[in-house]
């Protein structure tokens, strides 16, 4: 019995760090379904192709890119500059721009008053960025 005993504590101990990781893998799953579901609403202006712009640029390759940059786009002045000024798109660059567009870039022509709740902006991010 005591065998037993020890033998459940071994393999108690030794797999919970396993069952974090597929719990993790299952919320990061969850994540970029809910990030799926909240890009529709980018979707009305913006797209994940390459080189397909629509009302909105492309998002493909947003990651990395310099604001204001996409071939055969039309950008807002202040988008332009902002580029220029040197704005890349980062996660962290995004995640504000996604939050408040006319605080991070004034004088922007995306009609989208931003997301309220956090985890909507780093759900729709991570959906981004694991489509590119």
């Amino acid at each position: 019995m005591r065998h037993s005993s020890c033998f459940l504590l071994f393999l108690m101990r030794f797999s919970a760090p396993f069952a974090m990781l597929a719990i993790a893998g299952q919320t990061l799953a969850a994540d970029l379904r809910r990030g799926e579901q909240i890009f529709k609403q980018c979707a009305s202006c913006h797209t994940l192709q390459t080189n397909s712009n629509g009302f909105g640029p492309t998002l493909n390759g947003v990651i990395g890119r310099t604001a204001g940059t996409v071939p055969n786009f039309r950008y807002s002045p202040a988008m332009t500059e902002a580029g220029a000024k040197g704005l890349v798109w980062d996660e962290a660059a995004l995640s504000e721009f996604l939050r408040s567009p006319k605080s991070k870039v004034p004088g922007t022509s995306m009609r989208f008053w931003g997301f309220w709740f956090r985890s909507e902006i780093d759900d729709v991010v991570a959906y981004i960025k694991a489509n590119q």
